[in-house]
């Protein structure tokens, strides 16, 4: 096995340097979020090119609502992840498979309800939010076909996060990529080749996803040194479906309100012009990319603290969380800074107008400290899940996003308001995010410091004093 290999193959994360197994699993974590960014990019990119505007709005337009109706895959994958890292870390071979069969049964259920779900629900849901007339009959094209073929993108994400519980996050980066790069070769043969347009997109997505799907479970059933599945261990099994549930809904949930926020501020956003509506497209293309770092140690941090919870190991899941917090906070300043100093040559990529580039510049560089902020969000967030406490994350995104977010982003849009500005000052939408980071990351500490998760983790030392 080459050096590179070991470095990013699947691993126990409960022995050895902390900070050194967090590096080397959020690494390919963070090419696969590259990866994904660049997927969709390129999604855009191809159907802008060879169908029009039109129908990049419409597949554009389809994002909120898609990331409304799959936050069943996110509590199932959320779930799974935590589970089977605590009882990998514990090394309960029968139990984890008893949980990774039933996570794959579930799997199989909530995509027959999602692709019901989402084939009825489209059409009402696109009218709800206003969807133009001119990208409606594409937006229901599009999205009657990914529903169709939900269960390639739920068998590719769920078992994605159950190879990252396992430690194993090159697997998920190996497939992702040949799923990206397979969906390009499928979107220009489909759009550019054949004509079929905006369900040319859809249909070489769900091909690319059962794909990648099917690599996934083959890596699965493969693993037999860390669990053998069997037959008897893909029944519906209560206990541990409980468990997962327990464990994942309040992800759902979190992605579900996240979403719906998303929208309301949209709205908020539309009012200010459609100058403004092209420096938030610029601004979330940026944010995109320098929010991957964060999301990728938060999900090393959560695989990390549950083998060590499974393990019984709590001082390193304690020194962990330092080494990763700091390892998140130090990216993001890096990156920070690069956005401060070279933000117009950043802006630049997307816009020749001066104009364009400077409020750009302007709204990036109010967003920057955030990032800083929400690091800490992230890391302290994805500890507490590991633990097992989803509960804590769940309330603390309900309070950034519904309590201050989006109330305190149409407040201070009202008190901005002038005759220059007659629907406030457009700032107020970035500020506003900049406020509800820096509260989030505040909460966060607070209850990673006191919350329900660290008792849990006492209980757990007491148990093994008591033992010994």
């Amino acid at each position: 096995m080459s050096s590179l290999s070991r470095f990013f193959a699947a691993q126990d994360m409960t022995e050895g340097t902390p900070w050194k197994k967090i590096v080397s699993f959020a690494i390919p974590l963070l090419i696969g979020n590259i990866a994904q960014q660049l997927y969709n990019t390129a999604d855009s990119v191809i159907v802008g090119k060879y169908v029009g505007d039109l129908a990049l709005a419409a597949v554009g337009g389809c994002g909120p609502t898609l990331n409304l109706l799959i936050v069943l895959f996110v509590g199932i994958a959320t779930g799974a992840g935590i589970m089977v890292a605590q009882y990998f870390g514990a090394k309960q071979k029968e139990e984890l498979s008893y949980s990774v069969g039933t996570c794959l049964t579930l799997t199989g259920i909530a995509s027959l309800i999602m692709m019901v779900l989402g084939t009825l629900a489209a059409p009402p849901l696109l009218r709800l939010l206003d969807t133009p007339v001119e990208t409606y009959d594409m937006c229901v094209a599009y999205m009657r076909i990914y529903f169709l073929g939900i269960a390639g993108m739920g068998f590719y994400n769920i078992p994605s996060g159950i190879l990252r519980g396992l430690g194993d996050s090159l697997s998920a980066l190996k497939y992702l990529i040949v799923a990206a790069g397979l969906n390009i070769a499928l979107d220009l043969l489909f759009v550019a080749k054949f004509g079929m347009g905006v369900p040319g997109v859809a249909i070489a997505t769900i091909i690319a996803q059962f794909i990648s799907a099917s690599l996934c479970l083959r890596k699965l059933f493969a693993m037999r040194d860390v669990m053998h599945l069997r037959k008897e261990h893909f029944g519906l099994n209560k206990r541990y479906a409980k468990q997962l549930v327990k464990l994942g809904l309040p992800s759902g949930l979190s992605q579900a309100v996240m979403s719906c926020s998303g929208l309301v501020v949209q709205s908020l956003t539309n009012s200010f012009g459609a100058a403004f509506v092209a420096c938030n497209t610029i601004v979330m293309r940026i944010d995109g990319f320098v929010m991957m770092p964060n999301f990728s140690f938060g999900n090393a941090m959560t695989t990390f603290t549950g083998q060590n919870v499974g393990a019984g190991d709590i001082d390193r899941v304690r020194k962990g969380a330092k080494s990763g917090t700091a390892l998140a906070v130090g990216t993001s300043a890096v990156l920070v800074a690069c956005i401060i100093f070279f933000g117009p040559t950043l802006m630049g990529l997307f816009t020749d107008t001066p104009e364009l580039i400077e409020m750009s510049t302007l709204m990036m560089r109010i967003l920057a400290p955030g990032y800083i902020a929400f690091a800490v969000t992230q890391c302290m967030g994805g500890v507490m899940r590991g633990a097992g406490d989803t509960t804590t994350p769940m309330w603390i995104s309900f309070f950034t996003t519904i309590v201050v977010r989006v109330p305190l982003a149409y407040l201070l849009a009202y008190l901005t308001r002038s005759d220059a500005n007659p629907t406030g000052d457009p700032r107020t939408v970035f500020l506003s995010q900049l406020i509800a980071w820096l509260a989030g990351a505040l909460v966060n500490f607070i209850a990673y410091k006191k919350g329900k998760w660290s008792r849990r983790l006492k209980n757990i030392e007491n148990h093994a004093v008591a033992a010994d």
